[in-house]
């Protein structure tokens, strides 16, 4: 047996996204083949140039509403393909809700076929607009179905249920992860959510945008952080969901003044009206994935935002922005 033969083969669907090619670092840091299914959607074959030359990396430009065939071994499935940010979700309703459906379900289907460990990728949006804080993972949320956000929390949440009918009905062995706010290089500029627009905007001068008065709150993990949760928790034991993210909760204007310092701006804050739904709150108690995988966010908040500021910099130097 070859030594290529003998690795542990993951497929990451999404793997071109920013927490897909994080992970393909992670996997392939750790010893494993990756092989990186992406429609490029929402993905960029930036996020992974990198690892073009790589013996243990394959891309492949791929639907995966569609049926996936991959040739010989698949140890471990991550699914993480989904349009992730609001923007998306009012641009892309109907694809955000197949990949939830049909993505998940032919993706599951690889698992079952290879045997594979399966790992979903689900979200603290499943929690809505909690009225419970922090948010355990017994909490069953607070979602309006039919929302302009709908789309993207249903998609996870019947994700989530159709992971634990394969885990139940097959013997499919499964692990879900809930992903609170994760910030880092790699994110879309114009995704629309906070990190980046916040730091977009005191980068080029101009007024750093508040949606309604600021008070809402939100906790930001690192993505190395995130990512060797995900890790701790694919090579657990555990099948039942996981919160992973940062407790370090903070209201929104507190952030974006924490970000025009660091970019020793002078924008002025503006004003707009809050979104339909936004949750008002949102903090993960993490106190199971303390336990039962010894994980906890280490990263400071300056250091994490240091380093993302610095990427989109870059970005702007090269006229990508």
């Amino acid at each position: 047996m070859s030594n290529n033969e003998s690795k542990t083969v993951s497929v990451i669907t999404g793997g071109a996204g920013f927490l897909g090619s994080h992970l393909s670092d992670y996997l392939l840091s750790k010893g494993h083949r990756v092989i990186c299914l992406d429609n490029l959607i929402t993905g960029n074959l930036e996020n992974i140039a990198h690892l073009s030359g790589n013996a243990d990396f394959q891309f492949v430009k791929k639907d995966v509403t569609e049926y996936i065939d991959i040739p010989g071994t698949v140890n471990f499935v991550f699914h993480f393909a989904s349009p992730a940010s609001p923007i998306d979700y009012l641009e892309l309703p109907i694809q955000t809700l197949k990949v939830g459906a049909l993505g998940t379900h032919k993706a599951l289907g690889l698992a079952r076929a290879k045997k594979a460990r399966f790992f979903l990728a689900s979200t603290s949006e499943v929690y809505g607009d909690p009225l419970v804080h922090p948010q355990p993972e017994t909490y069953w949320g607070n979602v309006n179905p039919i929302g302009p956000r709908g789309v993207y929390d249903e998609a996870k949440r019947f994700a989530e249920a159709m992971t634990m009918a394969y885990h139940r009905f097959h013997g499919v062995e499964t692990r879900i992860v809930r992903i609170f706010n994760t910030y880092g290089p790699r994110m879309r500029p114009h995704d629309g959510r906070v990190v980046p627009a916040l730091i977009c905007q005191a980068l080029k001068g101009e007024p750093l945008t508040i949606f309604g008065d600021g008070s809402q709150t939100r906790s930001f993990c690192y993505v190395s952080d995130l990512i060797a949760g995900i890790f701790a928790l694919a090579m657990s034991d555990c099948s039942d969901p996981v919160n992973i993210g940062n407790p370090q909760e903070m209201r929104v204007i507190d952030f974006a003044e924490r970000i025009k310092a660091l970019c020793a701006s002078s924008s002025p804050l503006v004003h707009k009206p809050l979104p339909v739904d936004d949750p008002k709150v949102r903090q993960p108690n993490i106190a199971k994935a303390r336990a039962l995988l010894q994980w906890a966010p280490r990263m400071e908040l300056d250091d994490g935002l240091k380093q993302t500021i610095a990427y989109f910099q870059g970005l702007i130097e090269k006229g990508k922005i």
